[in-house]
């Protein structure tokens, strides 16, 4: 239940309201408009400017509040990140959703956080500190470890990667049961990631032996069981998936 609404004009007026107990950020709303019995003080961000999209250099900078659907109409988004946002969320709540709202409440079946944690995405990050605002830039595998306080204001993505995104689902409109997204830069490095299951997506493989990605896809999933799927079955597609978004890259 929202308690108090509070919509501030600066970003240094939203942190410092965020420092209040049981207050927390308003993006697009889809999760703070379900009903639950929490009393909670919102700070609503749609005046703050942060729903921008803009190239810089061999990177893409997402406004926090840029909505899912905007992302996904950008010509600048790239392909495996469009199939992922699809299978997110359907389009009436993609039009609404934020980006960083979606990262913030994410678990591990999020097709969307699986391919940004495959690109080694960055946020920017701002909070208060001793009443004075500080950032930093995180990674998104830090910031799933450590959830700080404060506010994201964007997510980066660098743009001179190649990328592959597999799934396999109950229904093409599912959340997939076991996904697959892989990143590759030119100096060979490749990270493989894995959704559809768990807390948060995992991170199989981070390295220059992409030789070893099947292997690393059946390591990954050896304990993911849980009521949609056997933690064997998990393990057989992951590893055929894997292989999958290799050879699309080739």
């Amino acid at each position: 239940m929202i308690s108090n609404y509070h919509r501030p004009k600066t970003l240094d007026e939203a942190l410092t309201l965020l420092t209040q107990p049981n207050t927390v950020p308003l993006g697009g709303g889809t999760l703070l408009s379900k009903a639950t019995a929490d009393s909670v003080a919102v700070v609503d961000l749609q005046s703050l400017g942060l729903d921008a999209l803009r190239v810089s250099g061999n990177e893409l900078q997402i406004g926090a509040t840029c909505t899912l659907q905007s992302l996904l109409e950008s010509e600048n988004c790239p392909a495996s990140l469009k199939a992922a946002l699809k299978l997110e969320a359907p389009l009436n709540i993609r039009n609404t959703a934020t980006v960083a709202g979606t990262v913030v409440a994410a678990d591990g079946r999020s097709p969307f956080v699986t391919m940004l944690l495959a690109m080694d995405a960055k946020l920017e990050h701002r909070r208060l500190t001793a009443d004075q605002p500080s950032s930093n830039v995180l990674s998104l595998s830090e910031f799933i470890l450590t959830h700080p306080s404060g506010l994201v204001t964007s997510i980066i993505l660098p743009l001179n990667v190649k990328t592959a995104f597999e799934f396999v689902s109950k229904t093409p409109a599912d959340k997939p049961i076991v996904c697959a997204a892989l990143a590759q830069w030119n100096s060979g490095r490749a990270r493989l990631t894995l959704g559809g299951y768990g807390k948060t997506p995992l991170l199989a493989m981070d390295g220059t032996e992409a030789d070893g990605i099947q292997e690393a896809a059946r390591n990954a999933y050896h304990e993911a069981n849980d009521e949609w799927a056997s933690a064997e079955y998990r393990m057989d597609v992951a590893a055929v998936l894997a292989k999958r978004a290799l050879e699309s890259l080739s």
